[in-house]
Order: structure tokens, then sequence, then C-alpha cells
């Protein structure tokens, strides 16, 4: 098991989380992004830096996940290719990316996007990050983390 950040747009509160989450349960992690980050002390944590592109580092994620591993990220068409291939993803804000979910998520992102381009609303994207994503990214993080490492397939 592994867990990737797509670390581009990852606030640093939920990366932060998710090295202490490693080290606790000595899961390794990889940030991959396509640009330089921060070194990160530990055995655990490696950082893989792609070429500049779009969607560059999505696809490098994509293809080396595996279903055992966890992929957190917003990127939500990301997120729907790593739920195609039976992986598990979580959003930054703590919403599990499901099935389920998946398909109506990419919609509404395929919709604001559109309403964008033709100009009939302004700006967009998410809201500032604030205490509660953080603690509802935690609490989902720790439900999942636990069930993964037991070898568990998270309901």
């Amino acid at each position: 098991m592994k867990i990737w950040i797509d670390a581009d747009a990852c606030p640093r509160v939920v990366k932060e989380i998710l090295f202490r989450a490693s080290a606790r349960l000595q899961v390794p992690l990889c940030l991959v992004a396509n640009k330089s980050l921060a070194k990160h002390a530990g055995p655990l944590v490696e950082t893989v830096v792609v070429a500049d592109g779009f969607d560059v580092a999505d696809d490098y994620i994509a293809e080396h996940a595996a279903p055992t591993d966890l992929v957190v990220t917003a990127d939500v068409p990301l997120a729907a290719r790593i739920v195609a291939k039976g992986g598990v993803a979580l959003d930054p804000r703590g919403e599990r990316y499901t099935e389920e979910s998946i398909g109506d998520r990419l919609a509404m992102r395929d919709l604001l996007s559109e309403l964008r381009d033709t100009g009939m609303i302004q700006g967009g994207g998410p809201a500032p990050f604030s205490l509660s994503d953080r603690n509802r990214f935690a609490s989902a993080l720790d439900s999942l983390l636990h069930r993964m490492v037991r070898g568990e397939r998270p309901g």
C-alpha cells in the first residue's frame, strides 16, 4: 500500500496530516508535482517531479497507483481514473470519490466549466480551505487508512 498525493494544488496542512499518518502507520507516501517541492525528510516520503504540461502529474499517478493505494487529489478527472481502475481516491476536504459519486462530480465540474467559458458565471473554484475541511479530511483519512492497512476494502 502507498499514499499518492497530487501535490501541485494540495493544501500544505493536508500534506502535513498525510506525512504524520504515513510515519505513524509506516505507509510509503509519494508526492507528484510538475514543479519542485520543498524537501520532506523521512524514509517513507518520495517526491516525483514530472515534466511541465497539462495532466502530466495526473497521468503519472494514474499509471503508477495500484488498487491497494490511496490517492489524494482535488482533480475530479484523475479521481475518476483511479476509481475506474478499482482504486481509492480522497478529496483534500475529506470526501471520498466513489463509483456512485464520480459521475455526478464530473458532470458538475463540466457544467461549471462550460458556464465560466460562456461568461454566464464569473470566477469559480473551491471556497477557501477551512478548519472544518481540515478536520473532515483528517477523520476520513484516519478511517480509510486503518481499514486499508488491515487489508480491508473501504466500503
